[in-house]
């Protein structure tokens, strides 16, 4: 398995002699077709614009695997690493089609939403040509008898190191950098997906409120935030919080429900988007000090029916720049860079489970409106661009595709 520096090269032509042609889409969608899918309403009320062209836009499989979570390709290479929840990683040559598991994964609390998680990589190691730095995220089960069967995230770092003639890869070194506190019960709102700012100085990590609500608005644990750390894991320097007795110094900005996507725009500014309740789901431009307001506000509802108060101009919360409701259950999220979708870019792609779609939102200053919607597989959990500008999705379930998307 090469994951040395290499040329980014055509790999249609490669990629498709190991691959099945899915299908090719005409994506056309009509006011109604969103109307069906979802009421993407901006904080102003409107609803998103169809918008999408009159394109073609050809999948082709690349690949099954067990419940995959995250995919993420190793910076400088053709080689796409993908998490399956139930504890194993792979990493796909995607030249070629060859997949092998990589040894060394840490053991993970599986079930409900819980298991191996996210997986990153530093762009400035793009041209090393030994061992590289990964991180991973995971549930993990409580030990102490304070918290046993009690679960949270935790994320890790250790180095990938591959021996190309053995076709073996392993993970050496890893060790558990960060944990969400306190551990609870419960299977479900790890989030816990990984950022790393655009100079590397930081690490941002999405710590979910667990089904727990109320911690959300407690700045004394973790649950219902994004944290900021150095790539250690310590907490970095200028988080908002750090000088206050009592509270937890990690914290970046709270009041978040289930965060599952993260990524950074041109202007270097860090977007979510997370799970609402029924109904709600949001885009948020995340900013340092803000209260997003969950389970205080939501412009979504209790599963059991019961009502949240919509946000108002004087709640003191920081509002979403987009919501949707009926939701669009956000898998994931990027920002286009790529010349492949030359249109697309600077637009957020997100990836939809229960909307079964990429959905596609353009970003004006600090507002945001969904522009279109593109059905290439079935329930979208994670989306990554590749060295060419393809787009790459992974679905969910146990026989989860993962998709190249070109035109």
């Amino acid at each position: 398995m090469h994951i040395l520096p290499q040329t980014p090269s055509a790999l249609a032509l490669a990629a498709r002699a190991v691959s099945q042609r899915v299908s090719a889409l005409p994506i056309a969608l009509s006011l109604p077709a969103i109307a069906l899918a979802s009421c993407a309403t901006a904080e102003t009320g409107e609803t998103a614009s169809a918008g999408a062209d009159q394109s073609l836009l050809i999948v082709d499989e690349m690949g099954e695997f067990d419940r995959p979570w995250a995919i993420e390709f190793i910076p400088g290479t053709n080689t796409l690493a993908i998490t399956e929840k139930s504890g194993t990683l792979k990493l796909m040559q995607t030249n070629t089609g060859e997949i092998i598991t990589v040894d060394g994964v840490p053991e993970v609390a599986f079930g409900g939403q819980g298991g191996l998680g996210d997986v990153a990589f530093l762009p400035s190691e793009a041209d090393r040509d030994d061992g590289r730095t990964i991180y991973l995220s995971w549930a993990e089960m409580g030990t102490s008898a304070d918290d046993s069967g009690a679960r949270g995230a935790v994320v890790g770092r250790g180095t990938l190191v591959c021996i190309e003639a053995d076709d073996e890869c392993a993970i050496n070194d890893l060790e558990v950098i960060w944990r969400q506190a306190p551990k609870v019960s419960g299977r479900g709102h790890y989030s816990h997906r990984i950022a790393f700012s655009p100079d590397e100085q930081y690490m941002f990590v999405a710590s979910g409120d667990r089904q727990k609500q109320t911690p959300a608005q407690d700045l004394t644990n973790t649950l219902g935030s994004i944290v900021r750390l150095n790539l250690d894991g310590t907490v970095a320097d200028g988080n908002p919080f750090a000088d206050r007795d009592g509270v937890t110094p990690q914290i970046w900005s709270y009041g978040h429900r289930n965060i599952l996507g993260m990524d950074w725009d041109a202007q270097g500014r860090l977007w979510d988007v997370e799970h609402g309740p029924a109904g709600g789901d949001e885009l948020n431009l995340v900013q340092k000090e803000a209260n997003y307001g969950w389970p205080t506000r939501s412009y979504g509802e209790n599963y059991n029916g019961d009502p949240i108060p919509d946000h108002t101009d004087d709640d003191g919360f920081t509002k979403p720049a987009i919501t949707w409701t009926p939701v669009i259950a956000p898998g994931d999220m990027i920002f286009y860079t790529g010349e492949m979708f030359g249109d697309w870019q600077g637009d957020a792609l997100i990836a939809g489970l229960s909307s079964r779609a990429l959905v596609r939102v353009e970003i004006d200053g600090d507002a945001a409106r969904e522009v279109a919607r593109y059905e290439v597989g079935g329930r979208l959990r994670s989306v990554e661009q590749g060295p060419d500008g393809a787009i790459w999705v992974a679905e969910d379930g146990e026989d989860g595709r993962v998709l190249r998307i070109t035109m």
